[in-house]
């Protein structure tokens, strides 16, 4: 029998978060908003959406992307881009990196994403049809592609090494960082900004959802809708957001001086190769995921002390994934899902949450799980409710799933 191949243990060093989510706009404010929430935030209606089952998605608030950005770049990038690139000039200020000196050769760029810029390729169906091709923008194609947020964020700070976009549906903000960690194993760069990017106010998705019945439908009262874990959940709320990470080869960070906020120590992905939609029903794909992660970082089960979880609030996915999570960690580990603050951001997901467990391990403080109100008898785990909770722990988890059965996980260890 031949020998599977094994790489040497490697962990990259995380030295930077932005974050941009309807908890809040930057990192500190996200993370106040998840780790001291009572109530989710408020979840509008949104106009778009008017007479669907589901007219409500989570937010962001008090941004000005215009100010931000400037007009000219603006209008040069979709909202999800938009996003990324706020959350990128974050990440890269957090490290403590300046892109007008750094050798942009060497800096990557992964960015996962879901749909890109699909209400953009709503607005322009509207006008083909109601006003004729000669109202189509010129712009659909470079404002619309999912590698546009890659794309936009290397431009905006001179990253001149490979610019890749992920999409595995909901995994995909999860893939792009393993990707990330990939690359810096293998030397192809000292720097990497990964993580994900979404923002889909598009009644054509949101219409689909509906039928699909994977999106809850409690119109009278959305701030309690996303309940992950809960016996009473009845599907996911949409959300928008983006959540990047700085990832530096150790010894890059090293000779730098960098303030190191955690590691990224292992990463396994795989495919259920089951459904378009549905995940295995044993849970078989995301647990050789989480398994492929725990080996690659050299760590095990009784190492893990947190894990953030992919914790859709749909009825199968959170049974499946708790039943896998009790059979490969144990029933130690203090678990929480934190979309039920920031919505399902869906590519964005994977990125936005991988920076809450770094910040988790960093302050050994477990966020809790809103609207947990009658905690799933079926559900085998310490899921954190009502209040964040503090630990002792070295190393976390973080697991996600997406449509098609694109599971990842990745294993972060405390600096």
């Amino acid at each position: 029998m031949t020998a599977r191949f094994r790489p040497e243990p490697f962990a990259a060093a995380v030295t930077g978060i932005g974050l941009v989510t309807a908890a809040g706009v930057g990192t500190e404010a996200t993370w106040r908003g998840v780790s001291e929430a009572a109530t989710a935030p408020s979840v509008p209606h949104r106009p778009e959406l008017h007479g669907l089952p589901c007219d409500f998605m989570y937010t962001i608030t008090g941004l000005d992307t215009r100010a931000v950005l400037g007009v000219a770049a603006q209008r040069l990038m979709d909202r999800f881009s938009q996003l990324a690139v706020i959350a990128a000039r974050e990440a890269v200020a957090d490290a403590g990196l300046d892109p007008s000196v750094w050798d942009g050769s060497r800096v990557a760029v992964v960015i996962g994403s879901a749909h890109g810029g699909l209400p953009f390729y709503d607005a322009q169906h509207t006008a083909l049809t109601e006003r004729g091709a000669r109202r189509v923008s010129p712009k659909l194609a470079p404002l619309t592609v999912v590698n546009g947020a890659a794309s936009s964020v290397a431009t905006d700070l001179g990253a001149h090494g490979p610019s890749l976009a992920v999409s595995t549906a909901c995994s995909s903000g999860t893939v792009a960082i393993g990707t990330a960690h990939q690359m810096l194993r293998t030397g192809a760069c000292d720097i990497v900004v990964a993580g994900g990017a979404e923002s889909v106010c598009s009644r054509l998705l949101i219409a689909s959802a509906c039928q699909l019945k994977a999106v809850s439908t409690r119109r009278d009262d959305p701030e309690s809708a996303c309940r992950p874990f809960d016996t009473h959940r009845d599907g996911f709320v949409v959300g928008e957001g983006a959540g990047l990470l700085v990832l530096e080869r150790p010894e890059h960070a090293r000779a730098r001086g960098a303030t190191v906020r955690a590691h990224l120590a292992g990463y396994g992905a795989s495919s259920d190769a089951y459904s378009a939609v549905a995940p295995d029903p044993e849970g078989l794909g995301i647990e050789r995921a989480l398994r492929a992660a725990l080996a690659d970082a050299g760590v095990g089960a009784a190492d893990i002390g947190h894990v953030n979880a992919h914790g859709t609030s749909t009825v199968a996915n959170d049974l499946i994934e708790a039943t896998m999570l009790r059979r490969v960690l144990g029933e130690h580990p203090l678990v929480t899902s934190t979309k039920a603050m920031t919505g399902h951001t869906l590519g964005a997901a994977g990125g936005i949450e991988t920076a809450l467990t770094v910040l988790a391990l960093q302050h050994q403080l477990v966020p809790p799980t809103v609207n947990l109100d009658a905690p799933d008898p079926e559900i085998p785990l310490e899921v954190v409710s009502k209040e964040a909770r503090t630990g002792a722990f070295d190393a976390a988890v973080k697991t996600s799933l997406g449509f098609g059965g694109h599971n990842a996980a990745l294993v972060l260890t405390r600096a």
